[in-house]
C-alpha cells in the first residue's frame, strides 16, 4: 500500500483490468469508499463490498468488462501529495469532451464533475477516468 490512497486505488484497477481480473482487493479508507461509489453509480465497475478477514478489512471491487474489453480504458491520477490541482465550478475540466469523468473532491464530499457543475462547487480534482 503507498502512502497516497487514490494512486493507490488507481494502480490497483489498472492492474486488475491488464491481468483480466474479475475480481481486486484495496484496503478500506472513507475516501475510497466514496470513488468506488462514484464509479459503480457511473458504470465503471460492476459492484463493491466491504469484506472483513481476521481484523483486516477490504474492499472487493469486482470490474467490469464489456465483450470481453475494459470498460476502463484510461485512469490517471490528477492531484498528487506534491501537487494538488483544484478548480473552481467554472473551470471543471472536461476529459473526452464529455465521453470521460473527473471525480473531484468538494466541501460536500467527493461527486463527479457534471454533479459538482450542478451544485457549483469547486475542490481537488483527485482522477480522470474515460
Amino acid at each position: 500500500m503507498s502512502n497516497h490512497p487514490v494512486s493507490d486505488l488507481v494502480a490497483r484497477l489498472k492492474n486488475g483490468y491488464l491481468a483480466r481480473r474479475t475480481t481486486i482487493s484495496s484496503p478500506v479508507s472513507k475516501l475510497r469508499e466514496n470513488i468506488l461509489k462514484i464509479l459503480k453509480e457511473e458504470g465503471f465497475i460492476l459492484n463493491y463490498s466491504k469484506v472483513k478477514n481476521d481484523k483486516i478489512e477490504h474492499f472487493d471491487i469486482h470490474l467490469k468488462y464489456h465483450y470481453s474489453n475494459p470498460v476502463i480504458s484510461e485512469v490517471s491520477v490528477v492531484s498528487k501529495p506534491g501537487r494538488k490541482i483544484y478548480c473552481n465550478a467554472d473551470n471543471i475540466p472536461s476529459v473526452k469532451n464529455g465521453l470521460g469523468m473527473v471525480i473531484i473532491s468538494t466541501s460536500k464530499g467527493v461527486l463527479s464533475d457534471h454533479e459538482a457543475r450542478l451544485q457549483k462547487l469547486g475542490g481537488e480534482v483527485l482522477l480522470k477516468i474515460f
